[in-house]
């Protein structure tokens, strides 16, 4: 598997943020829904990864930065394809990594707080993600979840 940066106007990467658009739409309403849409994964401070197998799409993930110290995990998605094969694991490792390359010290995140989401809250607290307040411009929502990790 190989991690490229950006690939945004791959077709491959579109379907699948379009997918993971439509399916934070069918488990939360849409002003809960926290997903940045093309032209917000193409915004300074923010870097999209894609995971690719044998030319095929497995995953996408981002960073974005909140500020020197601070930055913010959005858009983990898996390709059907791939689901339990240990993407979404690498992406996340990677985006760590790089988060401390950049000298954040702190990473954070806002994922859905119902059943759908459990196994993505149950990755995130393995890699050491807590529960959290919301951060940055978040407000309480009964449809998130705030984690974050001291890097």
């Amino acid at each position: 598997m190989q991690i490229r940066v950006g690939q945004l106007d791959s077709e491959q990467v579109l379907a699948l943020l379009q997918e993971h658009h439509q399916d934070m739409l069918s488990h939360s309403p849409a002003e809960s829904v926290h997903a940045l849409d093309i032209s917000g994964l193409k915004a300074e401070g923010v870097t999209v990864w894609s995971l690719w197998s044998g030319g095929k799409l497995a995953g996408i993930g981002a960073l974005k930065q909140l500020d020197k110290r601070h930055g913010e995990i959005k858009s983990m998605r898996t390709s059907a394809d791939f689901i339990r094969q240990g993407v979404a694991h690498k992406i996340l490792a990677h985006i760590i990594t790089e988060a401390t390359q950049r000298g954040y010290q702190r990473l954070s995140l806002e994922t859905g707080s119902m059943a759908a989401f459990k196994p993505a809250q149950k990755l995130y607290q393995q890699f050491g993600f807590r529960l959290c307040l919301p951060f940055a411009d978040y407000k309480e929502d009964p449809y998130s979840l705030f984690m974050s990790k001291i890097l």
